[in-house]
């Protein structure tokens, strides 16, 4: 199959479209770019035929997420049999797989969701145990992958997307690619540090790229083999990372609370945290991770003073003097985490994430951020540019970088 050694990846659906949102995409950009196929293009459309024609590209891999159901699966099935000349045809295969995933919700196959299960003819069919059915298709020089959106796709992914690709574009040659992540230094910090890489024609590539806030570095090493590659790739990613030093958290898939989680445990010490301008956003992060209730004791949202107060027995002196947004407010939910959860790791955050309520003194994106830790107290303020979604997240980035950095130094 001359299919080039690039793919593009649809997102079909309105919803995507109006908010811009697309985890399932990010989650297969990623995959791709691990097995060394890179991206050339990540496309949202609505669920219309004609959007969706204009965004095939011929001759490349296409990566599909829609909705099995409803108006975009129904587009994605039409599109694709006009596309490559096949008639739709029932897949039996398919409607067992319904049939079987409805009688374990204990639940008839509606009538009208039997449609669901024809395919272009020639389309091969992907059953994952843990998630909705996928498929692909391909013809002459065009090849196609349908993934279902609202569910699980890591064993989609794992057990059939990443196989099938490594397959046909086996014979090219072997592309592995590494990112390295770093937290709380500038991209221009980065590439300075990186300067005798970055640019430079060889078997590996590097590239920095701008990330929530972080910034990654992503290396790109080619070789003959996969063997040799990955030789290539660990030669240059030793240096790298000594450049980078303490800023770098992970690598690839590796997110900060996941790494704070195992210095937690490796450490045997537990956490408490006291949110105010994040709302929980930094304990959805921390307990998301699987083992947290081994090292994740408990966690409080502050909005009100009054909670402040009653609930991490900040000064009412100090609110009044200094306010919700201060250094000294954020040190005293700190502490006060730490005292009334016996917790020997405290954390917590104020500040104001927009879009009003910031002053001349306080401007909105003022963030500060305090962690009290053996006995010890530290504080930082920040000044965070972007919506409130944006400055809440990089808050709890750099309430947990402040914390692991704290954790590394024993």
């Amino acid at each position: 199959m001359a299919v080039t050694a690039a793919a593009r990846v649809v997102t079909v659906g309105a919803a995507s479209l109006l908010t811009g949102s697309d985890p399932e995409g990010g989650a297969v950009v990623a995959a791709l770019s691990a097995a060394g196929v890179p991206v050339a293009s990540r496309v949202l459309v609505d669920d219309d035929e004609t959007a969706l024609e204009h965004a095939l590209a011929p001759g490349t891999l296409t990566v599909i997420l829609a909705s099995p159901g409803g108006s975009a699966g129904d587009v994605v099935r039409r599109v694709l049999a006009r596309v490559v000349g096949a008639r739709l045809v029932l897949s039996e295969r398919m409607l067992a797989a319904l049939e079987e995933r409805h009688r374990r919700q204990d639940r008839p196959l509606p009538r009208r969701a039997e449609r669901l299960a024809l395919l272009p003819q020639g389309a091969t069919l992907w059953l994952s145990e843990a998630a909705e059915p996928a498929w692909a298709l391909e013809s002459g020089r065009d090849a196609f992958v349908v993934l279902p959106r609202g569910g699980a796709l890591g064993p989609i992914l794992a057990e059939h997307l990443l196989p099938w690709v490594r397959a046909r574009f086996a014979g090219r040659g072997a592309v592995l690619v590494r990112t390295l992540k770093t937290a709380g230094v500038s991209a221009a910090e980065v590439e300075e540090r990186l300067a005798d890489w970055l640019g430079r024609e060889g078997d590996v590539s590097v590239a920095t790229v701008p990330a929530d806030g972080d910034v990654w570095v992503r290396l790109r090493a080619r070789g003959t083999t996969a063997a040799e590659a990955g030789d290539t790739l660990a030669a240059a990613e030793a240096p790298i990372a000594a450049a980078l030093g303490e800023d770098c958290y992970g690598r690839d898939g590796e997110t900060l609370e996941e790494v704070v989680g195992r210095l937690l445990a490796a450490q045997r010490l537990t956490l408490s945290i006291a949110e105010s301008c994040t709302a929980g956003l930094l304990g959805h992060r921390l307990t998301n991770v699987p083992g947290a209730s081994g090292w994740f004791e408990r966690g409080l949202i502050v909005y009100s003073n009054r909670a402040k107060e009653e609930l991490l027995r900040v000064p009412a002196s100090v609110l009044r003097v200094h306010g919700a947004v201060s250094d000294a407010c954020v040190q005293a939910m700190a502490r006060g985490i730490a005292e009334v959860s016996g917790s020997p790791c405290g954390l917590a955050i104020t500040g104001i994430a927009g879009p009003d309520g910031g002053t001349p003194a306080k401007p909105v994106g003022t963030v500060f951020v305090a962690l009290a830790f053996a006995g010890e107290l530290v504080s930082r303020r920040f000044r965070f540019a972007g919506d409130r979604s944006e400055v809440k997240w990089q808050s709890t980035q750099m309430a947990l970088d402040m914390l692991r950095r704290r954790l590394q130094a024993g």
